[in-house]
């Protein structure tokens, strides 16, 4: 179980002379609100302006976005945040522009009186790799534009599809025209559209009514408090959220490793990066594992770092 707490970069305030805030935060995000409105919360609560998010979760839908604050932000994408877990209800008979309860009707049809059955009729083509078209409602770019820019202009564009993998769906029918559904899938799957694809399959058509995401990899939405509790108490240290090889180097050693120099180290587990570390824990940035050396990648600035 992670835990929160001050290793790894302790959480203050930024003040003259005194470290950043510098963490992960997990964020129970509310219905109602963007992403970008937690990191705008988040900004004003703690202080900062550095401050990012992984993974997206549209404005219906809430549970776990996964925050970065200060330096930590650098570390985003080396965070271990698949698989994802989604639970939500879908109601067929009706799809939308949005693919979700926020866009207007495109088809209404009459809900099958099998619709259990022919759910699990098709229901093979849903898991595993898929190929899936992001929605015309979402941050996909396309010509350095975002997809819904276009969409609000009443424009369709063509766009790629992408190949994603579906771990697990289930799917619970509630009559007459709603499912419970479970998935558990890659990074950059829009549930949106596998619903919507899926009420396609069965003849109906379908839309997401809710949807929260619990889980991104080793976080968990019960860890996580509301965009109004954030405080600096609130923040994981680099040290817990890092699920990668620790190096933890001498004085002389780090001295090389923040001038940019390599370390000679040879890990003992293989892995392409490390995170460095101090002889205290503190995470002061990543490096490229070679075959005898650690190779800087990010570096700390030792002033953002808890004295």
């Amino acid at each position: 179980m992670l835990r929160r707490g001050h290793r790894g970069g302790r959480a203050r305030p930024t003040a003259p002379g005194a470290s950043e805030v510098l963490g992960i935060l997990l964020i129970d995000k509310p219905a109602g609100i963007t992403s970008h409105d937690v990191v705008s919360r988040v900004r004003r609560a703690l202080g900062t302006k550095r401050v990012g998010h992984a993974g997206t979760l549209d404005p219906i839908a809430t549970g776990l976005l996964v925050v970065a604050v200060g330096h930590a932000t650098r570390f985003l994408s080396y965070l271990p945040l698949e698989p994802k877990r989604y639970e939500g209800i879908a109601k067929f008979g009706v799809a939308t522009t949005t693919y979700d309860l926020e866009g207007e009707p495109t088809e209404v049809r009459p809900v099958p009186e099998d619709l259990e059955a022919r759910i699990g009729e098709v229901g093979e083509r849903f898991v595993g790799a898929v190929r899936q078209l992001p929605p015309m409602f979402s941050a996909v770019k396309k010509d350095g534009k975002p997809l819904y820019a276009y969409a609000r202009q009443g424009l369709e564009v063509e766009r790629e599809e992408r190949e994603v993998w579906i771990d697990a769906l289930d799917v619970e029918v509630l009559p007459p025209d709603r499912a419970r559904i479970a998935v558990v899938c890659s990074g950059g799957t829009y549930v949106r559209t596998l619903v919507h694809d899926l009420g396609q399959a069965v003849g109906c058509g379908a839309h997401v009514v809710e949807l929260r995401r619990t889980q991104a990899g080793r976080f968990d939405v019960a860890q996580a408090v509301s965009p109004d509790d954030v405080s600096p108490e609130a923040l994981l240290p680099l040290s817990e959220a890092l699920d990668l090889p620790k190096a933890r180097l001498t004085d002389p050693q780090l001295r090389l490793f923040r001038n940019g120099n390599p370390v000679p180290m040879r890990l003992s587990e293989p892995s392409p990066h490390a995170a460095v570390c101090d002889l205290h824990g503190n995470v002061v940035g990543l490096a490229r594992c070679g075959v005898s050396t650690l190779e800087p990648e990010i570096v700390i600035p030792e002033d953002a770092l808890a004295r």
